[in-house]
């Protein structure tokens, strides 16, 4: 890459694996905002047709508000095509629709998932953060000193919560695990484990009916089950909603069960490595010297848990002087957004108490996320947390940080610290 004419990948899946590549973005945004990327042939994924890189905040959040020019409903919104075949199936489920059918949707489904019932979890919440955290520092003492906090934490604490929201027997949470890494991280070997492969000899996609059989069958038991056996809980709500038709309520729990669980499993380690690796401000929050709830938003922009979220021009239309034809993909850069010099100042300083801090790590416009409220309480609370049941001093890395390899998801696989003094 050299000069300004040149274009950097921003596509690659590996790349993420490494790390986020702001040098990349920053190139994007200085001198190619709008900027074509190629989408050859992947880890055994095919080529697709190549898409626009949206970079600057500005431009984002002027598509992510314009679902009439840029549309979730034609193409989806995930980078790769899916199978034409596959796409009616697709468009059922609520982000991957446009007003005012996508409105329909977010009603029913905020009907279950109000403030009230998710200010309920609270204290469940607060209490599975102080348990998970206690039996990782108890384990490093008996061992060597060292805890993953996402194997050992993050993971369970988002899955969890999630499974107890949504009222999911105990006895079947792994299999919420099991479908989040089998979609999310369908580019990753060590997530995705053995793809199902086609006759043509190429991965199914993840999205795709015969990969959520398993999954929509599970929904459609624990709906009946709770319409027999009825909970303070979400799926009781949907699984009870007149107006809730069985392919919605299969999309629905889809939705709930992959976002639900992704966004606080990847922002949760992610915002613990940011503390790690910035002590000043890790101390002032165990000091109590930062408003947690502006501290969390500043997590979240630094690492937010989508990289990002495409949609298809409904129409010629023109973005930061590029001319967009209809039909392209244009694709939403989030991490890139939330650095844009343009908008934040010093975006690589950690600064726990930025005000006002208009991140879009929870998208914007109609799709903004509905889930918004229950990550942040969960949020808040493992930090809280983390601050009490760790010891005191700094927060320390015993081990570089394994990323998810995905171009969508800002995931960490494994998050090891030491907890207990070498001395």
């Amino acid at each position: 890459m050299t000069g300004s004419g040149a274009v950097p990948d921003v596509f690659d899946p590996r790349l993420y694996g490494q790390g986020i590549p702001h040098d990349r973005y920053r190139h994007l945004r200085d001198h190619h905002p709008v900027a074509w990327q190629e989408e050859p042939e992947v880890l055994g994924w095919p080529a697709g047709p190549g898409f626009w890189a949206v970079t600057r905040h500005e431009d984002a959040v002027r598509v992510l508000k314009d679902s009439r020019t840029y549309s979730s409903y034609l193409g989806a919104t995930q980078i790769r095509d899916p199978d034409p075949a596959d796409l009616p199936f697709i468009r059922r489920m609520m982000l991957n629709q446009d007003p005012p059918h996508h409105r329909r949707l977010r009603v029913l489904v905020s009907r279950a998932f109000t403030p009230k019932r998710v200010d309920r979890f609270e204290t469940v919440v607060r209490e599975r953060a102080r348990s998970l955290l206690t039996r990782a520092v108890a384990e490093a003492r008996a061992g060597d000193g060292t805890c993953d906090l996402v194997t050992q934490v993050t993971d369970d604490y988002a899955l969890l919560n999630l499974t107890d929201l949504l009222g999911v027997p105990d006895t079947d949470r792994g299999l919420l695990l099991h479908w989040t890494r089998r979609v999310i991280g369908y580019q990753d070997p060590d997530e995705a484990g053995t793809p199902l492969m086609g006759p043509d000899g190429k991965p199914v996609d993840p999205r795709s009916p015969a990969s959520l059989r398993d999954m929509f069958d599970y929904a459609h038991a624990l709906a009946a089950h709770k319409r027999r056996h009825p909970g303070d809980d979400v799926m009781t709500a949907l699984a009870t909603d007149p107006e809730l038709t069985a392919p919605e309520l299969e999309m629905f729990f889809f939705l709930l069960v992959v976002a639900g669980n992704d966004t606080v499993r990847s922002a949760a380690p992610g915002g613990l490595h940011l503390l790690a690796r910035h002590p000043d401000a890790y101390g002032r929050l165990r000091n109590g010297d930062v408003e947690l709830a502006t501290a969390i938003d500043e997590l979240l922009r630094r690492h937010p848990p989508v990289l990002t979220f495409r949609r298809t021009a409904t129409q010629d239309t023109e973005l930061a002087g590029t001319r967009i034809r209809a039909g392209d993909k244009v694709v939403v850069f989030h991490a890139s957004a939330n650095h844009d010099e343009r908008v934040f100042s010093d975006p690589f300083t950690l600064d726990l108490t930025r005000s006002p801090n208009p991140h879009i790590s929870f998208g914007d416009g109609p799709h903004v996320c509905l889930g918004a409220h229950f990550a942040r309480l969960q949020l808040r609370t493992l930090y809280e947390e983390t601050c009490r049941a760790l010891p005191p001093g700094p927060l320390r890395l015993a081990a570089p940080p394994r990323r998810l390899v995905s171009n969508f998801i800002n995931g960490l696989k494994s998050l090891s610290v030491r907890v207990v003094s070498d001395a």
